[in-house]
């Protein structure tokens, strides 16, 4: 039997997923968690094989849950389970460790058959995820020299007002090349926009 741990702050999640895996003999749902520090403790009380994992949670997301389950117990495999498929939540997970990225669009056979061969070690991704990371790899995002040193200095906490006089610029001119960045980088705010930079190694790391 392969033992799974569900985790997602929604019950009548839980229960439905519950439902779905109890018609598979050869799998078992052994606990639920609904937040991530509950996960982390679950793991370890029940040493799953699998553990299904939202990613936006109460007390902490999900991808940080998935790098402390795993840190405690490495042999566990993590598939993400979620609504969300941008970039830079799948990249975060796939960097934190997880062995899968699904949509809660997954049929039953689908999400079964993830499990399965997660348990044996492969990656599974669900085909717009995986169309995604292909896509990114072959269409690199390019910025313009403006735009770089405008993020660089949100990364450093610099306000818009604050980025204009350090830069020569007025405010509204900042902001447009906030948006230009938010536009090519697929994000909406300032954070994932430094978030994404530094992924895709647009920006160096704040070690580098």
């Amino acid at each position: 039997m392969i033992r799974i741990l569900l985790v997602d702050d929604h019950p009548v999640v839980r229960e439905g997923l519950r439902g779905m895996l109890a018609a598979e003999d050869d799998l078992e749902v052994v606990a639920e968690a609904g937040g991530a520090a509950e996960a982390v403790a679950a793991v370890r009380a029940h040493e799953p094989d699998v553990v299904l994992m939202d990613l936006r949670m109460p007390g902490g997301d999900g991808v940080e849950a998935t790098s402390r389950v795993l840190v405690q117990r490495p042999q566990t495999r993590v598939v993400v389970l979620t609504t969300y498929d941008t970039d830079a939540d799948i990249l975060r997970a796939v960097e934190a460790g997880a062995a899968g990225y699904l949509l809660k669009d997954a049929s039953r056979a689908e999400l079964a058959q993830a499990i399965r061969a997660a348990t044996r070690g492969e990656t599974v991704l669900a085909p717009s995820v995986a169309a995604k990371l292909v896509s990114r790899m072959r269409s690199p995002v390019e910025l313009s020299r403006r735009e770089i040193e405008v993020l660089r200095l949100v990364a450093r906490g610099r306000t818009n007002a604050e980025i204009g006089r350090e830069l020569l610029i007025s405010e509204a001119t900042v902001k447009t090349h906030l948006l230009r960045a938010f536009g090519k980088l697929e994000v909406s705010d300032r954070t994932a926009a430094v978030t994404a930079a530094l992924e895709r190694g647009i920006l160096p790391s704040p070690g580098g």
